[in-house]
């Protein structure tokens, strides 16, 4: 096909577009601080029919710049940070490794809002890693094991075999110790943005800017400015 030729589509992908017709979002209305505004709007997306709104896109970049990203489950935050789970050999793993600047994105498009995060990652201590390891189901567990993380394998006949041999070695009911190369990073915001759609495109975009740590320096804390971008 040369570049003169058109693809044809089953859809005017031009003309999609949806209208939104929602609340706005005002400086005076949100939070004093970015997770004090995640935890009102996380909760009001939980007690609705949106499927996983803990959800998130986790993009990073490795040692040359280029980027990549991947759907993962947050599964804590508090003025700490936000975290999630993942195998240490992961790409996602050796990428912050190397350059531990991320991107979070929360999609909930049933409530025409985004939350996007910037920060820095690094890996939660061995302990908080355990107790959560705990919580997760018996499959979970064996899959930490079997699943060599974004390693090519040769036929999905591979990966079934290694979790039943994971099985054997760790038979349910038994404890299922956790894995050395497995466990959480807490991404520390820099910036929160709260994306509001709002009709004629003219959407709502506040940003909470970190400029300062807390009492005695404590990364738990800090200090934030919130600015209004234009959509």
């Amino acid at each position: 096909m040369s570049h003169s030729e058109k693809y044809e589509f089953a859809h005017d992908l031009a003309a999609m577009r949806a209208h939104y017709q929602f609340e706005g979002l005002s400086e005076p209305g949100v939070a004093p601080t970015p997770y004090e505004q995640f935890a009102r709007w996380f909760g009001e997306a939980a007690a609705g029919e949106l499927h996983e709104p803990n959800a998130m896109v986790l993009s990073t970049a490795d040692a040359a710049g280029r980027p990549s990203s991947r759907t993962v489950l947050l599964k804590g935050y508090d003025p700490r940070g936000f975290v999630f789970y993942t195998n240490y050999r992961s790409r996602k793993a050796r990428d912050i490794a190397v350059n531990p600047a991320v991107s979070l994105l929360f999609p909930w498009y049933p409530l025409a809002r985004q939350v996007v995060v910037t920060g820095t990652a690094g890996r939660v201590d061995r302990e908080e890693t355990a107790a959560y390891f705990r919580s997760r189901p018996y499959g979970s567990q064996i899959g930490a094991w079997a699943s060599e993380q974004s390693t090519v394998a040769a036929c999905r006949a591979d990966l079934d075999a290694a979790y039943e041999r994971m099985m054997a070695r760790y038979p349910q009911g038994e404890h299922v110790p956790v894995p050395p190369h497995w466990g959480g990073f807490r991404v520390r915001a820099e910036t929160v943005e709260f994306w509001q759609g709002r009709e004629n495109r003219l959407h709502d975009r506040l940003r909470y800017v970190r400029t300062g740590e807390g009492e005695g320096g404590r990364s738990g804390g800090g200090e934030w400015r919130v600015e209004r971008l234009c959509p």
